[in-house]
């Protein structure tokens, strides 16, 4: 039978019926260990109990009245990511992708209030992702995402991350903001070093540019800070989340100082369903979970583990991988062959994960995975890239 659904993703034949915790089970009752946690949005992992009450009791109240009205539950929200961060400031919305454009328009809107709307263009890095709008695939420059869309979306300025003296020679008159991610997800978990983050904070300081830190994937505990750009101490002007901060509900976010702000006045940026009470319920009960004590002391502890754990993975299969990256609980296995090879082998081990670029397998476990689940999801690994071996070497005779 045809699917009614627009054939735009390559889905797995399974569907999942519920989850508990860290694990997925089918409509057949399978169980599937999800170490992708539906490309590291489910951070708290399946059906956890506070973020399900909290739904639950405000399902039962309002669910959306529009941005016409004070929404207590985002201002709520707001206040507590203001609170914990840089920023003073935030604009709620649906996705990372609207999340990044609101920051991309923040930047220009900040440039044009300050008597410069010549300033628009931005910066940005090869292997970087930002999301499936017409502007956001602009920035993050893919050639496949690109591809049909007509003439790419102008204003952007892509050079290599690490690469000093090409982020100098891109700036100019025209130049507006930089955005990058803290770690490339989507371009293959590639950490980005301090030096570099310290260096596009001192360009835009002298430049009267803002620094746009992209952390749908970052940000919300997932590196084991509350946010990515933590591991450096170096705070951007503007930053996204999305993902994790809804723990499956769709939500998105644009942090930023006041400053970097000062353009966006009312009428000069929207949503309809952004800041709704039903997404905002379930944020602020992420936090909750998130910001008690010692949570994010855990994660850490988790994703060191997992870590040493893998690394002892990789010096066992030298066939298959050759490295694991990443921070926190956002890991990725360089792959040998084919990274669709290496998933779909740790699918048939009931362990799902998320294919990158680079050749990289994205390992992404929710935050609340236990110490059994690890190494469950360890010894599943370990033995599903040694029956990939066997085959290949099979192959090859």
């Amino acid at each position: 039978m045809t699917s009614p659904l627009m054939p735009v993703f390559a889905r797995a034949p399974l569907a999942f019926e519920r989850g508990e915790g860290a694990w997925l089970i089918t409509d057949k009752g399978e169980r599937y260990l999800d170490f992708g946690a539906g490309v590291a949005v489910n951070a708290l992992g399946h059906a956890h109990p506070h973020l399900v009450e909290a739904l639950k009791i405000q399902a039962d109240k309002l669910w959306h009245t529009s941005n016409l009205y004070q929404i207590p539950q985002a201002e709520k929200l707001a206040q507590r990511l203001v609170d914990h961060s840089f920023a003073d400031v935030v604009f709620f919305s649906n996705s990372g992708a609207e999340a990044n454009e609101a920051a991309l328009k923040t930047a220009r809107k900040y440039h044009a209030a300050a008597g410069h709307p010549e300033k628009w263009r931005v910066i940005t890095f090869g292997g970087a992702f930002h999301g499936r709008t017409l502007a956001t695939i602009a920035a993050g420059g893919s050639a496949k995402h690109l591809e049909g869309f007509g003439p790419p979306v102008e204003g952007f300025d892509q050079v290599e991350i690490g690469n000093d003296a090409a982020v100098l020679d891109a700036i100019g008159p025209a130049t507006a903001a930089i955005i990058i991610e803290p770690i490339q997800g989507e371009g293959g978990i590639h950490s980005v070093p301090p030096a570099f983050l310290k260096l596009l904070r001192r360009l835009c300081d002298e430049n009267d540019l803002l620094l746009i830190y992209d952390e749908v994937q970052t940000g919300i505990g997932r590196t084991g800070h509350l946010f990515g750009y933590e591991m450096s101490g170096v705070a951007p002007d503007i930053m996204s989340l999305a993902k994790g901060l809804g723990g499956g509900f769709p939500i998105g976010a644009c942090l930023a100082t006041r400053r970097a702000a000062s353009g966006m006045t009312p009428g000069s940026h929207g949503s309809t369903f952004g800041g709704n009470p039903l997404a905002m319920a379930v944020g602020n009960a992420v936090l909750d979970v998130i910001l008690a004590p010692g949570f994010l002391d855990a994660v850490k502890k988790k994703g060191l583990v997992l870590k040493q754990k893998l690394a002892g993975v990789v010096d066992r299969h030298p066939a298959a991988v050759s490295q694991i990256r990443g921070e926190g609980l956002m890991l990725g296995l360089k792959c040998l062959v084919p990274n669709s090879e290496v998933a779909a082998a740790l699918l048939d081990a009931h362990v799902l994960t998320v294919p990158a670029g680079d050749n990289v397998v994205r390992i992404l476990p929710p935050l609340i995975v236990s110490d059994q689940d690890i190494q469950d999801g360890v010894e599943k690994i370990d033995a599903a890239l040694g029956a990939l071996e066997k085959r290949l070497a099979s192959a090859a005779e």
